[in-house]
């Protein structure tokens, strides 16, 4: 018989919830909703329930046959304990994730960082697979990173390790949503290139974003794409802004660590190729020569369900 696991990943903008059968990574069905306007730690964990409680209802499955459920979150973790500590991008602190969904759906649950849960997916079943060494970088609403050294997460003495969102490129930068100045993620993530991008449109510049935003919606990786696809001078700029911070942020991984492989993820990357292109050239050659000759990258290749397949093999690690 199938041995089955719920995966969560909680994300800035959505909780993805997936059943996911063991043996092979096969998702078996899954549920998505948005966060954005539901932050904050009662609105969080609301969500999640209501998305496992969807999830068992419309896959059928015995909850009997559910070994597990794995949640990979945006945000610091306390691991041991089950707690998502800190995730500013939700409003989240301190939120007893373990505790809660163990009491609703007495199924074991475990947690982890959601780079983190996105590298185990992809070390089992994507990009990741034959490399013991290497780091799975994801640009979306901020940006995350995950080690895997010898073929295990890597989580550092506190369990923060691979925070490469929060170096300090600019020690009298940009406000961050963690509350420094001049973190990466306040310049290469999606979000920063949109905050330059809509910033740029109040002050009067004209773009054919401005077409694709006419009801109202946010930015997205799609609109970003068409805007580049007919050359549009500001939506280029802001990605080349955004790719100039990333590719010195791989290059210090490449120095620093030393990888196999760096896999880049998340939304940008897997719509926007103009920008992963820039990005992987400029970081070869802002990094050292031995290391820039032997690293290699590519792209995530899970998509979306990375981080739900990663989740639900948090219990096996």
């Amino acid at each position: 018989m199938s041995k089955y696991a719920i995966g969560i990943d909680l994300g800035g903008t959505k909780i993805l919830t997936a059943l996911v059968d063991k043996e092979d990574g096969t998702i078996v069905h899954s549920v998505k909703k948005k966060t954005k306007k539901d932050k904050g730690s009662e609105n969080v964990i609301k969500r999640m329930i209501e998305s496992v409680k969807q999830l068992l209802d419309e896959s059928k499955i015995n909850k009997k046959d559910i070994e597990s459920i794995g949640v990979g979150a945006a945000g610091q973790v306390d691991r041991e304990n089950g707690i998502l500590v800190a995730a500013p991008n939700l409003d989240c602190f301190d939120l007893k994730i373990k505790e809660i969904l163990e009491k609703e759906f007495n199924i074991s649950t475990y947690i982890g960082n959601d780079v983190e849960i996105a590298a185990l997916g992809e070390m089992k079943f994507g990009a990741g697979r034959g490399y013991k060494d290497f780091v799975c970088v994801f640009v979306g609403t901020g940006v995350g990173s995950s080690i895997v050294a010898n073929g295990q997460i890597r989580h550092g003495a506190s369990g923060t390790a691979g925070e490469i969102g929060h170096i300090i490129v600019d020690l009298n930068g940009r406000m961050c949503a963690c509350g420094a100045h001049g973190c990466l993620e306040a310049y290469a993530s999606r979000s920063a290139i949109e905050r330059r991008i809509v910033g740029a449109l109040k002050k009067g510049r004209i773009s054919a974003i401005s077409e694709y935003m006419k009801e109202g919606k946010p930015i997205s990786s799609k609109m970003i794409k068409k805007s580049i696809e007919v050359e549009d001078e500001l939506v280029i700029q802001s990605v080349l802004e955004g790719s100039e911070y990333l590719s010195g942020g791989l290059a210090s991984i490449i120095n620093f660590l030393n990888p196999q492989l760096i896999v880049l993820g998340g939304g940008l990357v897997d719509a926007v190729d103009f920008f992963y292109q820039k990005t992987i050239k400029k970081a070869r050659a802002k990094a050292l020569p031995l290391p820039s000759k032997s690293i290699e990258f590519k792209k995530a290749e899970l998509g979306d369900f990375s981080g739900v397949i990663g989740a639900a093999f948090l219990s096996d690690n």
